[in-house]
């Protein structure tokens, strides 16, 4: 399974964390999430990190199933 890439991250003033795929937005974390992300980025793999918050991730079954759809 290839690894993730394309995500980038910037804290805002006000402590909200704007996660970003191939430059468009893809989600704003906020509070306690927000705290726990800075947290667990220090420690490491940030791509796959980000990835998994997103929940923008494959799993390699998304053409399989989008072609069962129709049957």
């Amino acid at each position: 399974m290839a690894q993730p890439q394309g995500f980038e991250w910037v804290k805002r003033k006000n402590g909200d964390v704007v996660i970003t795929h191939l430059g468009k937005l893809a989600t704003v974390l906020r509070g306690r999430r927000a705290a726990k992300f800075l947290d667990d980025v220090s420690g490491g793999d940030d791509q796959a990190l980000m990835a998994r918050v997103t929940g923008n991730y494959k799993r390699g079954n998304e053409k399989m199933g989008r072609r069962r759809r129709g049957r």
